[in-house]
């Protein structure tokens, strides 16, 4: 199973918190990374949905309703996205939030969401346990990452996410010898609690860091907590310190 070429980063900003009542988005951003984590190329649009914008939202992100105004429609702009999307997987700040506006705006447009998510906030939990705060803005300052000057603004946002997700791919190459740490070990590992983290990092360096002669295994990320495999005349990998 090969690892996709490219991730979709993707940030909404939006009328409020659930689609489910009522809320919709007022403009999205995504940025597609490479399996590096290097950004190479972006989408961004204002989205015109004709949805009441309470005055703390517009305070917040400074969209305000003449811009709206004059913004593309709504399905339109969320073909465009699908489009640049493409087959990528994504990935998001709070991916429960941004994956439901994003099924609930295809939906609007006819089309379908069929794309795997995984969320920075848990993956950033699992590897930064020590910081003060996963909220976007801070979990990014606590790494020295650079910070967007205007936050709430998608992507402004979009390219904050994506360099978190560049410094996570790094750590887990670095700290836990993960030769290609894709969004199938992602997906996993936000899935995982962080006392079966070590065996399941472990597991997958056991996988793409085969003995002289041996071929690669392909195959998915074990469950969460699972033993890695056993391989003649090697020891499991265990977490470098």
């Amino acid at each position: 199973m090969s690892t996709p070429a490219r991730i979709a980063v993707i940030d909404f900003e939006t009328t409020g918190m659930s689609p489910g009542q009522g809320a919709r988005a007022t403009e999205v951003a995504i940025v597609l990374v490479d399996r590096d984590g290097r950004a190479v190329d972006r989408f961004q649009s204002l989205m015109k949905t004709g949805a009441w914008i309470p005055p703390f939202i517009t305070q917040l992100t400074g969209i305000t309703p003449a811009m709206l105004e004059t913004a593309p429609p709504a399905d339109a702009v969320m073909r465009e996205a699908e489009r640049f999307v493409g087959g990528a997987p994504m990935v998001a700040h709070n991916a429960s939030f941004d994956s439901r506006f994003w099924a609930a705006e295809l939906a609007l447009a006819g089309l379908p969401a069929p794309h795997a998510f995984a969320c920075t906030v848990l993956l950033s939990r699992r590897l930064y346990p020590e910081a003060a705060s996963h909220q976007l803005g801070r979990i990014v300052a606590h790494l020295g990452l650079p910070r967007a000057e205007r936050a709430h603004r998608a992507l402004a946002d979009a390219e904050m996410a994506a360099a978190l997700l560049g410094r996570i791919q790094q750590d887990l190459r670095t700290r836990f010898r993960i030769e290609d740490p894709g969004h199938a070990l992602l997906s996993a590992l936000q899935r995982c609690a962080r006392k079966g983290m070590d065996k399941l990092l472990a597991q997958h360096a056991a996988r793409s860091l085969p003995l002289p002669g041996m071929a690669p295994d392909a195959g998915p990320p074990a469950a969460c907590g699972a033993a890695p495999p056993a391989m003649p005349g090697s020891a499991a990998l265990a977490r470098p310190a």
